[in-house]
């Protein structure tokens, strides 16, 4: 069907636009951390803003007050776990990951690989993607708690040992 009529037509346009214009707002006042992808609930979040927003604009039993609610509701969530995780060690824990060292010294950190489930060449792909041709080059690479690799150069300094020997520590 190519055309239904000019009333879905403008439906879609004036919702859009006051749904969109509402969740600019709504972004605004629950700051940055809203859409970054900092753990797995900040991905969930957006993803659900975003499904929010499509639903809004192409569901005609979905009102603009349900979608508003509907924001609200996502936002208010995403600020109570974010409070809590900052609030409580134990929550914090539970609801975000630690960084993991894959790659140390030359060495494959075999157990981190297995436990986060990555395959040797998606770290070799990661250091390929920075810009490196050899590992020699490489002191480590990092599975960061957002699911990105941060790959870390080889310095004739040590400030790059004492900084990574934080990382995988599990936080208390």
């Amino acid at each position: 069907m190519l055309f239904s009529s000019w009333q879905d037509i403008w439906r879609v346009l004036s919702i859009g636009a006051m749904s969109y214009i509402f969740l600019v707002i709504f972004l605004r006042i629950a700051g940055k951390r809203t859409l970054t992808k900092m753990n797995a609930f900040d991905l969930v979040v957006t993803v659900a803003i975003g499904s929010t927003l499509a639903t809004i604009f192409l569901n005609k039993q979905v009102s603009l007050a349900e979608g508003l609610t509907a924001y609200v509701l996502l936002i208010s969530l995403q600020y109570i776990v974010a409070w809590l995780s900052l609030h409580s060690a134990t929550f914090n824990k539970f609801i975000k990951a630690s960084p993991e060292l894959l790659y140390y010294k030359g060495h494959f950190v075999e157990s981190a690989l297995k436990e986060n489930r990555v395959l040797r060449s998606e770290v070799l792909q990661a250091v390929r993607s920075g810009g490196h041709s050899s590992m020699d080059e490489i002191e480590a690479v990092v599975f960061e708690t957002d699911g990105s690799m941060s790959v870390i150069q080889r310095s004739s300094s040590n400030s790059t040992m004492s900084t990574l020997s934080d990382i995988g520590q599990k936080e208390s």
